[in-house]
């Protein structure tokens, strides 16, 4: 290899279920550029969002910690500068650090650790968002999911989405470039973060085109009354209005339509990358990384979007590529989004990991590495946002997950035996009393949802505040300095030109008459 610390290219999708994936064994979405990745990478089989919604999910990326070590429980919660990310811990190994898109930080820092930043992000980073448990569970029309994706599927030739992905991936791929021209000697760490597949399910002719309704699967769990579902997932199906309209199956596959053909527009992206990277000399020397920030349940139970850790929802890829370095495999011991942090250490640090504070994931370097999997591995889920009226943990463990929170019973089930989830094995079942023991042990549940209320009340107070007055957005501003830009009078022509090229020309320096 050219460097003891390899490039690093971390792409996230937004709302990606591991179960669409052609790697995960779907047998119609094409991807083919993720499907190259999973045929030569290391694949865990077995990833989860720690907290399945977008902020805290991504915060934990970020930080390799669950939601209440943070306080940031929700798509409206702070993420305090003071918490280490692996971006500093990658500038520290001398790393350039960039991000390119989507992260939804909430509070005036929308770095925390990158070095730049090349886009707004598409969410808000103030504290509208911010869920009321007192309520428990009203729906809050002005900002809550509804139904018009499932029922405004089709083809769009530029949405809100597209336009932004598509700045994403144009100014990462610019990135490439300028770190192949103007500054090539420093290893760097690129993230180039999208939106889709994310909802509504509308996608350009050229991809949705790649599927025909009529192949589009229905889901393998047909719609459930609202009766026979869990309690948090009847939640769910208000917060969300899911009963306040009328759903076909054809509905259903146009929505699943849009999802797909999402994919195939993501991978085209990712191929994109991919090839910015190969004309520039860097592929053999960059590491990739892919996964989402959560899944969909795409009708699954008759339920849509996510904020559940039943398999649709809470289930996310994880691949990592760069087979001059890792062996392709698949690993199926659990794993989580917290574990994102240590490895990007590890991988920036030729394998060793010295962290500033302790943290809730763990390095998978050694799993690249070639280790033995660990049969008693455990991934630790947290969700304390909306649907929620209390506290929520998952715990996964070889074929077991289970799920607690103490306004509902208790849920048990064999992944090996029943992977869509129907059969709840909880009562008398004795794991499930020693599961629900190690969850109360490892949480102080009363006390984290006396802090969860005590900060929704200050934000939800806070927005109101900050409405009235002046007004001075967080939202992050993407700032260019457009005289360092092509060409400009206080730099020579030539050399900029030179500069700019890439391979570089041949020096004509020989051919100068004397």
């Amino acid at each position: 290899m050219s460097s003891t610390k390899p490039n690093i290219l971390f792409v996230m999708a937004d709302q990606l279920a591991a179960r669409c994936l052609p790697f995960h064994g779907h047998p119609l979405v094409e991807a083919p550029h993720l499907s190259r990745l999973a045929e030569e990478g290391v694949v865990f089989d077995s990833c989860y969002a720690t907290s399945p919604l977008c902020a805290p999910a991504r915060a934990t990326v970020m930080n390799g910690l669950l939601p209440s070590r943070t306080g940031v429980y929700d798509n409206a919660a702070e993420f305090a500068t003071s918490i280490p990310t692996f971006a500093h811990y990658l500038r520290l190994a001398g790393y350039k650090t960039c991000l390119s898109g989507k992260m939804h930080f909430v509070g005036p820092d929308q770095l925390h650790g990158f070095e730049e930043r090349l886009t707004t992000d598409i969410y808000p980073a103030d504290f509208g968002w911010t869920p009321d448990w007192r309520l428990r569970q009203e729906r809050i029309d002005w900002w809550y999911h509804n139904m018009t994706s499932v029922l405004q599927p089709g083809i769009a030739e530029i949405t809100n989405q597209l336009e932004f992905d598509d700045e994403v991936a144009f100014l990462a791929i610019r990135q490439i470039y300028d770190y192949a021209r103007f500054d090539g000697d420093r290893p760097f760490c690129l993230m180039a973060s999208f939106t889709h597949p994310h909802d509504p399910y509308a996608a350009r002719a050229k991809f949705w085109n790649q599927y025909r309704d009529e192949e589009i699967d229905l889901p393998r769990v047909p719609r459930l009354s609202p009766d026979e579902l869990d309690p948090h997932s009847r939640r769910l199906y208000d917060v969300s209005a899911m009963g306040d309209y009328s759903v076909t199956a054809a509905d259903i596959r146009a929505a699943r339509h849009g999802y797909y053909a999402n994919i195939s527009y993501i991978d085209d992206l990712l191929g994109q990358l991919i090839a910015a990277l190969e004309a520039t000399g860097k592929l053999d020397d960059t590491v990739i990384v892919f996964t989402s920030d959560h899944g969909d349940f795409l009708g699954e139970r008759g339920l849509w979007y996510k904020m559940s850790f039943l398999e649709p929802s809470a289930h996310v890829p994880l691949l990592i590529w760069q087979p001059k370095r890792f062996g392709p495999r698949r690993v199926m011991e659990p794993v989580t989004l917290a574990d994102i942090l240590p490895t990007l250490s590890a991988i920036g640090n030729g394998g060793e990991l010295k962290l500033a504070r302790d943290i809730d994931g763990r390095s998978l370097y050694p799993l690249l590495m070639g280790a033995t999997e660990d049969p008693d591995a455990t991934a630790w889920g947290e969700y304390l946002a909306e649907g929620a009226i209390a506290p929520m943990y998952m715990l996964r463990r070889g074929p077991w997950k289970f799920i607690h929170t103490p306004s509902d019973p208790d849920q048990l089930f064999n992944l090996d035996d029943d992977p869509d989830e129907l059969v709840n094995l909880a009562a008398g079942h004795p794991l499930a009393g020693t599961m629900r023991r190690e969850v109360e042990t490892k949480f102080d549940i009363p006390r984290i949802h006396a802090e969860v209320l005590r900060s929704q009340q200050a934000r939800l107070m806070m927005f109101e505040a900050l409405k009235r007055g002046a007004h001075f957005p967080w939202d992050f501003q993407p700032l260019r300095d457009a005289s360092k830009q092509y060409t400009r009078n206080h730099m020579s022509v030539t050399e900029r030109d030179l500069q700019s090229r890439f391979p570089s020309p041949p020096d004509v320096e020989g051919k100068r008459h004397r």
